[in-house]
């Protein structure tokens, strides 16, 4: 300091004024320049310990509101279809795949094949009722060109081997692609037969392509590996392996071979507690804790395929018992991904060796011991015993309070069912890709004009025409999700728009379809209902999947979601 007064003073030691202003603003420079740093250093050391959310739910501190709220969704809050593992997949995860265009066909074919439409094969009699060669390369490309040709508003990815179909002049070809305006990172697999015409110059033209999952002899058969081989194959799959809609779903339960491996193991088991018949997104957020708490233990999760399916999804209105896991979530993704077993399979082996080979539990009361309290038990069974007081029996109340910084739950290894995910396919396919959709929210909400005074007014037919005039082009497929139970309340919509419900499709949960046969066989052969939970998640997924969306709240009315006086700048 006496160094820089020097600096003001004349020679003669006077002060000298015009001194005072250069040294100031050094002073002040040299300031801010070390507030900077200090800034940059505290945001860099932020950046490097801050830990987001999980991606779908709010701190365990709002669990309560979110349960009973309609955040992230238009949709009834105890109907919402919950975020899994694919949706927060980005697109452009899948960046690294090269779709195929008619150039790809082209340059595969030799020159001397010319035109597809006008193939010549090898060795033809000229005879129009010779068998077609589904397996001769040449067919091969007629086929993909064809399909290229026809579905021009999806991307193909990969295309399988021809194969022959269920007469001599039918081939059956299978895919793999996404829609070309697809917003999620998933694959689609679709199968179709092909109608195939020989005229009497040799030359092949495909007439007819049948309709989506046509082509069932192309459908590839999942086999079931066991022990060390699937351990294997799972090891060499990626690790940010995406979903492919329309495969042959493989989720029968996981076996353990022996007793070796079965002793060797470390389990963790949660007793039933109140969280049982709740609603899907209070299950799932309980669910999770004990997956991340597993993960965290390192330890095999011994988990409860059974559900308890809350009312509110029911056709009965009570509670129903005996719902399957495997009805709603992605379980050959989730044991592929994961240490789960089958409860009941895990209590048979347990019976059979706990007392030959020593198999000890250890047993902790509800939530209040951490899991960083149990990293160090050598137990073979960590179990936890919930009591029957609510909500201190909630399992998401194990992942509360520091736990919550510490265990954390693994949103990408649920994936919704592939079963469901393959209707919604059907369903978009119907619709060429080539859609729009609009949710139109009603039910309780129209009726109560204290909450939502203008949404009855504002989701009329005449309104909506109104409305969606200026959003829609006129002719369009208009996929509507709606919880309207009579759907001819729509009908002046369709002198504009081609309108199309949920239940026009009900053939692809029938007892015809796939569907209905695969949960059959996961039922012990009992039909399984296509219950509500079902029914809002495909309704959901189809509106998704439109090319433009269009919402109740925000779009069609000024009221708000959660009524009067709720906006958020979200809703």
């Amino acid at each position: 300091m006496l160094g820089r007064s020097q600096h003001l003073l004349s020679r003669d030691g006077t002060f000298r004024p015009e001194n005072l202003g250069p040294k100031v603003l050094a002073m002040i420079g040299n300031l801010c320049f070390s507030l900077f740093v200090f800034g940059v250093l505290l945001f860099t050391i932020i950046a490097a310990t801050y830990k987001p959310e999980d991606p779908l739910f709010h701190p365990s501190a709002k669990i309560n509101s979110f349960l009973t709220s309609d955040t992230n969704a238009t949709f009834k809050s105890d109907t919402t279809v919950v975020k899994t593992g694919e949706d927060f997949m980005a697109p452009n995860q899948t960046a690294f795949a090269t779709f195929l265009n008619m150039t790809d066909v082209d340059n595969a074919v030799p020159e001397a094949i010319g035109e597809m439409e006008a193939s010549e094969v090898a060795n033809c009699t000229g005879n129009p009722d010779e068998p077609i060669d589904c397996t001769d390369p040449e067919v091969f490309h007629l086929l993909m060109k064809a399909a290229i040709e026809k579905f021009k508003d999806i991307h193909f990815y990969r295309f399988g081997k021809a194969v022959r179909g269920n007469y001599d002049h039918s081939c059956h070809m299978a895919w793999r692609f996404r829609p070309i305006e697809g917003k999620t990172a998933a694959f689609y697999k679709d199968y179709r037969n092909f109608e195939v015409a020989r005229s009497e110059n040799c030359t092949l033209s495909v007439v007819r392509i049948g309709g989506y999952h046509s082509g069932g002899n192309a459908r590839k058969k999942k086999k079931h590996q066991k022990g060390g081989i699937e351990k294997m194959i799972k090891a060499q799959e990626p690790a940010n392996a995406l979903p492919v809609v329309g495969e042959a779903v493989n989720d029968s339960l996981p076996v353990v071979e022996s007793e070796g491996s079965f002793s060797r193991g470390k389990y963790l088991l949660y007793t039933p507690g109140g969280d049982r018949c709740k609603n899907m997104n209070h299950y799932l957020w309980s669910f999770m804790c004990a997956l991340g708490e597993a993960q965290y233990l390192n330890r095999t999760l011994v988990m409860d395929l059974n559900i308890c399916l809350s009312k509110i999804y029911t056709s009965s209105g009570v509670d129903e018992e005996g719902k399957d896991f495997r009805y709603y979530f992605d379980f050959e993704h989730l044991k592929d991904s994961a240490s789960v077993l089958d409860k009941g399979q895990f209590w048979d082996d347990w019976k059979k060796w706990h007392k030959k080979d020593g198999l000890s539990l250890h047993l902790v009361e509800g939530f209040k011991t951490t899991p960083m309290k149990l990293v160090g038990v050598k137990d073979t069974l960590i179990m936890r015993k919930f009591g029957s007081v609510e909500p201190d029996n909630y399992w998401y109340r194990v992942c509360e309070g520091e736990t919550e910084s510490v265990v954390q739950r693994p949103w990408h290894l649920i994936w919704k069912s592939r079963r469901l995910m393959d209707i919604v396919s059907a369903i978009s396919s119907r619709l060429n890709w080539d859609y729009d959709s609009v949710h139109i929210e009603r039910g309780e909400k129209a009726s109560n004009k204290k909450l939502w005074p203008n949404l009855d007014a504002d989701t009329s037919p005449e309104a909506l025409l109104s409305t969606l005039q200026d959003k829609l082009e006129d002719g369009r497929n208009l996929y509507i999700a709606t919880n309207e139970p009579d759907t001819s309340f729509f009908d002046p919509l369709k002198d504009k728009y081609a309108t199309h419900f949920l239940d026009d499709y009900k053939d692809l949960w029938n007892e015809t379809s796939e569907w209905y046969e695969e949960t059959m066989k996961l039922n012990n052969g009992n039909p399984v209902e296509f219950d509500g939970y079902m029914r809002v998640s495909v309704d959901t997924e189809v509106f998704l999947r439109a090319k433009k969306q269009i919402e109740t709240f925000n779009d069609l009315t000024k009221d708000c979601k959660d009524g009067i006086n709720t906006c958020t700048a979200s809703s």
